[in-house]
């Protein structure tokens, strides 16, 4: 898809790599490919596993295996919880600029998208929290969508403006789900903060999207994780999946996982300091 475009375009909109998967995933997809049975699969505790581990060495945060539901997409979870958790009319806030397909997953179910504009401002983008306030105390806003790392800007939050981005969402009474598909691309140097990490409040309202998609380059495998530590809104999130379909993987998606989770660590340290090198160039090029 990346590449079907004019001999002259640069198709920047789509975030895939133009290099292949890790060695050890493209070894693990081509097992199961041998085993030539490709019906319905289950998901092993070895998945979950997998991600447990990566989290707790990566980021430092303990994920409880009870939290977790297998989705087929992040997207896919963006859009159950908000046809779970919001009903038609009601408003979702996006901070923007931001990821256009929310916009999408709110409004092609007859919901409203509630715009908080980061200000940029000596080349940094920042959060006008006066305008926040406003907008989640608003009675129909029910939904708060936080791009965690941020996309596109590439904002990695601190640990007091997810604070209090969480304070404000308990306050008025708004669910607010945090997409962190971009965790592990953290430029060296940097650390970023899962959102469910900050506090108790913030971790028991909070639905947290991850995914290998982005770091690993394995979009098209249409494997996430999304993780809810509170009870009441794991039941709906995980009655909301089962109903749309969007629980089950497909039969390669689980193997590539479970070999990128276990093994790649080094591969990731490496992907990120290509990336550094990337930035630095496109910069320098720019200026």
């Amino acid at each position: 898809m990346k590449w079907a475009v004019g001999e002259s375009e640069l198709p920047m909109w789509v975030a895939d790599m133009d290099f292949k998967a890790p060695p050890a995933v493209i070894d693990a997809v081509k097992k199961r490919a041998e085993h030539g049975i490709y019906g319905y699969s289950v998901i092993p505790d070895e998945f979950y596993e997998s991600m447990i581990g990566w989290w707790e060495r990566r980021h430092q945060f303990q994920i409880e295996r009870e939290w977790m539901i297998f989705c087929s997409g992040v997207i896919s979870a963006v859009t159950c919880a908000v046809k779970r958790l919001t009903n038609p009319g009601d408003k979702v806030l996006v901070q923007t600029p931001v990821y256009h397909i929310f916009f999408h997953s709110i409004e092609n179910h007859g919901r409203h998208v509630l715009e908080n504009k980061l200000h940029y401002e000596n080349g940094a983008y920042r959060i006008d929290f006066e305008d926040l306030e406003q907008k989640l105390s608003h009675p129909l806003t029910k939904m708060m969508i936080l791009c965690n790392p941020q996309n596109p800007a590439g904002i990695i939050w601190s640990k007091e403006e997810l604070l209090r981005i969480g304070e404000l969402c308990e306050r008025y009474h708004v669910v607010l789900l945090s997409d962190e598909i971009h965790c592990d691309l953290v430029m060296p140097g940097f650390l970023y903060t899962p959102y469910a990490s900050v506090s108790e409040l913030c971790k028991q309202n909070s639905i947290t999207c991850i995914s290998t998609s982005k770091t690993f380059n394995l979009a098209g495998l249409n494997a996430a994780t999304v993780v809810i530590p509170n009870e009441a809104l794991r039941q709906i999130m995980d009655r909301g999946l089962n109903a749309d379909e969007l629980a089950e993987p497909n039969a390669f998606a689980i193997d590539a996982v479970i070999a990128a989770y276990t093994t790649q660590d080094q591969w990731v340290d490496d992907l990120r300091i290509y990336l550094q090198e990337n930035k630095k160039y496109v910069r320098e090029f720019l200026e």
